[in-house]
């Protein structure tokens, strides 16, 4: 599996802490999703991006798809800060 850069860093905020975190490679989405993510917002958008994660870690779908889907995740979980730097 290959941890690739998104082109365009995620910011969410933790829920636990209230700090903000920002999400930059694929596989710390993908720890992000798997360990930290709350069972409770783990809806149809956070396993459309799970599964887009891992498929864009074994080169079967593209970064950026990947990086969509876990913001579209955030937006449901109501995690989502923004898009890109400060």
């Amino acid at each position: 599996m290959r941890d690739e850069q998104f082109d365009v860093p995620v910011t969410i905020e933790s829920e636990r802490t209230g700090r903000r975190l920002s999400v930059t490679r694929t596989v710390q989405a993908a720890s992000l999703l798997v360990d930290k993510w709350p069972n409770e917002k783990r809806g149809p958008k956070y396993r459309a991006a799970l599964k887009a994660m891992l498929d864009a870690m074994e080169q079967r779908r593209a970064v950026g798809t990947a990086r969509r889907a876990f913001t579209a995740a955030a937006k449901e979980a109501h995690v989502f800060v923004r898009e890109g730097q400060h």
